[in-house]
């Protein structure tokens, strides 16, 4: 195999890392910006601002051939992400704590490989399910091993909420994985964000705005509409593209990681060994994955 090609195939595996390192961020992102303004508000502004640089990007998305049919797809997904997602990840952020929320965060591959085994008709060996199992089991145990300076007022509903925002990531990965056979990533991510500015304009000026919102919380926003939506999904929805749902999830996994990373360069939070553990467990299962795939 010549450099070229091996280059292009690692290629969808690195936008899958630095999709999942921007997602990790904007966890804090969101903290920041929730505590000045009403979650629809902060919504509304991160799809207006993706969607402002997507129009500047229309002459270079791809011709569209819409095929009969696919507008179920395309509904269904943006339905599921940004609409339905993001509403359930706003809620569950203000009712548990960023820990509490990764654990059930590392539920993602597995609902998604049972979607893919079920819709795609996807293999799946036990090498791989064991891959998945090292790597869920590190992410928890990261998750239960990070410490949290947030309140939860009631944990249990926002686990529920996550969870629920989970089944949406899994539904949305497997319809893009549909859709992307037919359509550029560019072109799905646009509809993405163009849909939210839709979906989140009425309940964003129905709650009063702060008096003074302040340039962090602005820069959050501009944070969250360039990088985490424009950036991360543009990655994510590239990789799925080229690697199958299953081992594309599987990624999913390193958020925790990336998110303890972040607080510990940010926030100066030190590792434990607990959670040094965890990391690798994780990397390992990620490992097992991708060459058992």
């Amino acid at each position: 195999m010549n450099r070229a090609v091996l280059s292009s195939s690692k290629t969808p595996l690195i936008a899958l890392v630095l999709a999942m390192f921007i997602w990790a961020s904007s966890f804090i992102a969101l903290k920041i910006s929730f505590e000045v303004l009403h979650p629809s508000q902060v919504l509304f502004g991160r799809m207006l601002v993706a969607s402002l640089f997507f129009l500047a990007l229309l002459r270079w998305m791809k011709s569209i051939q819409y095929q009969a049919g696919d507008w179920k797809f395309i509904l269904a997904m943006v339905v599921m992400e940004p609409c339905l997602y993001f509403i359930f990840e706003s809620i569950a952020l203000q009712n548990t704590t960023a820990s509490q929320a990764g654990v059930v965060t590392s539920l993602l591959p597995l609902l998604t490989a049972i979607g893919a085994v079920l819709a795609l008709k996807e293999q799946m060996n036990r090498t791989m399910w064991f891959g998945f199992l090292m790597a869920m089991i590190g992410a928890i145990i990261l998750s239960l091993g990070s410490e949290s300076t947030e309140s939860a007022p009631n944990p249990i509903l926002g686990n529920f909420f996550e969870f629920l925002a989970m089944v949406c990531a899994a539904g949305y990965t497997l319809i893009v994985k549909h859709l992307i056979t037919r359509y550029s990533a560019l072109f799905l991510t646009a509809l993405q964000a163009w849909s939210g500015v839709l979906f989140f304009v009425g309940p964003a000026f129905y709650f009063p705005m702060p008096e003074e919102v302040g340039l962090v919380a602005i820069g959050s926003i501009l944070y969250l509409g360039v990088f985490v939506s424009l950036g991360a999904y543009g990655l994510y929805n590239y990789a799925m593209a080229h690697v199958p749902a299953t081992q594309a999830s599987a990624f999913v996994n390193l958020i925790p990681v990336f998110t303890v990373l972040i607080a510990f360069v940010v926030l100066d939070e030190r590792f434990n060994l607990y959670q040094l553990m965890a990391c690798g467990l994780v990397i390992v299962g990620l490992v097992i994955n991708r060459r058992a795939g």
